[in-house]
């Protein structure tokens, strides 16, 4: 049995007003147990059900692909245990919204976005410098600045509660997210920490590199996507070269 057979996913869609698109939000728990009781010892009353309102998720019973699910336990384990802060696969969930462009996005506390775009158009190593990335703002307390800042907008809930008894609620604020801009200093920092994770975790430092002139290509000119939230210049994939 292999180390991601043990991993299960737990999944809720949800839909939500995020700019100005009606995105589905799935939800996965990266490790099985982190958040049900698997002794039957799980709140298995029935849950109240919520009223929609508009902006608010209705949850459903969908599940996601397992090969997205093993995917991403594939990608992201070994980059979560070289950051600075290691995140442990229990702590960990991540919200795939339905976007074609190309982005991902991290809410701090173990809780990361990313689009079917970046799903559907990225190879592993396109989503390992994507994530590294996103991993290396949350390791920098980037993402711990910009929530003491106000990004807390609130957007509606996706309740988990409805799945994973006890698990609560992801935070509200992905939207927030997505049309947020890291300041340019920052993101030189998370390009060169992205980086430094990639190779502790036994990849080159190419992996960020061939990644931003890929996201350079592939979505520099399309007015969305990684770009939009994560100013990209020249600059930026030269200083990674030389440092």
């Amino acid at each position: 049995m292999n180390g991601f057979a043990s991993w299960s996913e737990r999944v809720t869609y949800g839909k939500e007003i995020i700019m100005k698109f009606l995105r589905t939000l799935v939800v996965v728990a990266l490790a099985a147990g982190c958040a049900v009781q698997s002794s039957g010892q799980a709140d298995r009353r029935p849950q109240p059900q919520p009223q929609p309102t508009a902006g608010t998720p209705t949850p459903s019973n969908k599940k996601v692909d397992p090969a997205v699910v093993e995917r991403l336990q594939r990608v992201m384990i070994p980059l979560m245990a070289k950051m600075n802060k290691p995140l442990a696969a229990k702590d960990v969930k991540v919200g795939i919204m339905d976007d074609p462009h190309i982005n991902a996005a991290s809410a701090g506390n173990g809780e990361f976005y990313i689009t079917t775009g970046l799903l559907e158009k990225a190879n592993d190593d396109q989503m390992r410098g994507v994530l590294a990335h996103e991993l290396a703002h949350d390791d920098l307390g980037h993402v711990a600045k910009a929530q003491r800042l106000g990004a807390g907008l609130q957007i509606g809930m996706v309740l988990l509660d409805q799945i994973i008894p006890g698990s609560g609620a992801v935070t509200p604020i992905a939207g927030q997210l997505i049309s947020r801009s890291y300041s340019r200093k920052e993101e030189y920092a998370a390009d060169k920490h992205g980086a430094e994770i990639l190779q502790r975790a036994g990849f080159s430092k190419d992996v960020m590199v061939n990644t931003l002139t890929w996201l350079n290509e592939t979505e520099g000119g399309s007015g969305g996507g990684f770009f939009a939230t994560h100013p990209a210049t020249g600059d930026r994939i030269e200083a990674l070269k030389k440092g």
